[in-house]
């Protein structure tokens, strides 16, 4: 419901508070056009065409609909309506048509390996899928935390999976794009989803039942607390900042990185607890797991046999387009590693000018991207860090740039080139959304300032106060200026409350005590300039307002796995 319509229940004007809750109470003159109207607690009462319920200070004009339409939805309400309803059949549609269904495959590996490890007193990392050579590989904290699976069945993990990762996507949406969205109300939250539902990689994480966009909402969950969030005003982001991406490193090695982004930004205390997390997590599974820790530090970190094949489609990373580039060889590791050098350099200048700028979002996008591309495989799941990007996007004004980049990744385009990518129309093509992550690493807007935002003082400033109750009104002594005056109304433009403190203090025969005060307490109701800009007192303020393995997976699962 955007703002716009819930006025539509409120033609006459804005309601003064002595009306809430179906209280007894003063009312603000000039605020109704619809004649004068009487609440009693606990009475019903009937002017004109307009109904109000004393008991809870409910009310609609007659003939009107909850949702401020006659009788129904209003013509802007319908018309979202039906559009949400046409994108949701197209969602349908195109899920149903276009993607292969990955039928849970990543999710039945981790079910598997720690149903092996807890009741059969196999390792974490012996079981393989049945018909396949993909298993575990996750470091063994994540096994660790997936421990609650052993207790229940393979379709209660795959219903809470499902559950888990809604949670985290709306974590992140929350984050990055909330305020903007809680403008268009249900709207703009149910456009979101149907949005997100197409996006390639967030389809495939919960097809696949991937872990992607929890680590991606524990990471953003830092960059929250950093960028300054009600958390940090709080005090709490001090302290906790740094545990999520602690936790996201120990789960899986990749969001590593972040905590060098901590250090790059000066925030050496969250790098010291994402640091120390990460390492406490590490230790819990070393004692928990021995055996599985040594071999996975030892022999299977290294082993990218286990994850899958570096030239199969699907891994976008720098690492894989190299492999396409000589495949059936493999590709240099040194080459590979002058490359992802050159791109942590491009990372680190472009990162440095965004945290000059305290634009975290900014800064956390950029080191995704960085993370995807010197990633070993990044598999098309793996590419939700891309989220953060298009938050930018939209916040820095470049919406067709975002909705082209969004189109290309909806539409599965990297597997035209499934069976062979090789050419220049494979190289290029094949390679398409590890273009697009290096496009955005290199021209993401940073360093800019935010567009501006209604200020939430200007929105209480725009309501008529209500006339304070504390006391009775003391008249202004005559020879001095009036709260609509020009000098007040410079005074309260210029440092509202300094000009209120002063007006308070030194006016004679004022009494010292704000709670006497009358006619200051009356100045936004009568309408005036200067008083509006005033910080509101006690009594006016207004309230709060795969065939590829577990691990490093790739999105696309078929009935026969690509050759190991």
């Amino acid at each position: 419901m955007t703002e716009d319509t819930e006025r539509g229940t409120d033609p006459g004007g804005t309601r003064g508070a002595g009306e809430t809750n179906g209280a007894t109470g003063p009312r603000a003159t000039g605020t109704r056009a619809t004649g004068a109207r009487s609440t009693t607690t606990g009475t019903e009462t009937t002017t004109g065409t307009e109904t109000t319920t004393g008991t809870t200070g409910a009310r609609a004009p007659a003939g009107r609909g909850a949702f401020g339409g006659t009788a129904a939805l209003s013509g802007t309400d319908r018309r979202r309506l039906l559009l949400v309803l046409a994108l949701v059949l197209a969602v349908g549609v195109f899920t149903v048509t276009v993607p292969l269904l990955r039928d849970w495959f990543d999710l039945r590996v981790y079910y598997g390996a720690v149903d092996t490890w807890v009741h059969h007193g196999g390792s974490i990392y012996d079981y393989r899928v049945p018909g396949t050579t993909y298993g575990f590989t996750y470091p063994p904290f994540a096994a660790v935390g997936m421990l609650p699976m052993a207790l229940v069945g393979l379709r209660t993990a795959i219903a809470v999976a499902l559950l888990l990762n809604l949670a985290a996507l709306a974590l992140i949406v929350g984050v990055l794009v909330g305020p903007e969205l809680r403008r268009y109300g249900w709207f703009g939250w149910a456009l979101a989803a149907c949005l997100l539902a197409l996006f390639e990689p967030v389809r495939d994480t919960f097809s696949f039942g991937q872990v992607n966009l929890v680590l991606l909402a524990l990471v953003l969950g830092d960059a929250w607390l950093l960028s300054g969030g009600r958390g940090r005003r709080a005090g709490v982001g001090i302290g906790w900042a740094g545990v999520g991406i602690g936790l996201a490193a120990a789960i899986k090695l990749t969001p590593a990185l972040f905590i060098a982004l901590l250090l790059l930004g000066r925030r050496r205390r969250a790098a010291g607890v994402a640091t120390a997390v990460a390492a406490a997590a590490t230790a819990l599974a070393a004692w928990a797991a021995p055996g599985a820790s040594r071999f996975y530090w030892t022999d299977a970190l290294w082993d990218t046999t286990r994850i899958g094949r570096l030239d199969y489609v699907s891994n976008q990373s720098l690492q894989g387009v190299l492999a396409r580039l000589v495949a059936p060889e493999e590709p240099s590791g040194a080459l590979w590693a002058t490359v992802a050098l050159l791109v942590l350099c491009v990372w680190a200048r472009r990162t440095s000018r965004a945290l000059a700028g305290e634009d975290w979002t900014a800064a956390f996008a950029l080191t995704g991207l960085a993370a995807c591309l010197v990633s070993p495989i990044t598999w098309v799941h793996h590419l939700v860090w891309l989220l953060p990007s298009f938050a930018v996007l939209l916040r820095r004004r470049r919406p067709r740039v975002a909705a082209a980049l969004y189109a290309v990744l909806c539409s599965s385009v990297v597997w035209l080139w499934f069976d062979d990518a090789s050419g220049l129309d494979g190289f290029l093509g094949g390679n398409t959304y590890a273009w697009i992550t290096f496009g955005l690493l290199l021209w993401l807007p940073v360093g800019q300032p935010r567009p501006d935002r209604p200020a939430l003082s200007r929105r209480a400033s725009a309501t008529p106060a209500v006339p304070s109750t504390a006391a009775p009104a003391i008249p202004a002594v005559p020879d001095q200026p009036g709260p609509g005056s020009s000098e007040a109304a410079a005074a309260g433009r210029a440092d509202p409350v300094g000009a209120v403190a002063a007006g308070r203090g030194a006016r004679p025969g004022r009494p010292a005590d704000p709670a006497a005060e009358g006619p200051a307490a009356e100045g936004p109701a009568a309408g005036t300039e200067g008083a509006s800009g005033s910080v509101p007192t006690g009594s006016t303020r207004p309230a709060a307002a795969k065939p590829q393995s577990s691990s490093e997976r790739a999105s696309s699962y078929t009935a026969v796995p690509p050759p190991a």
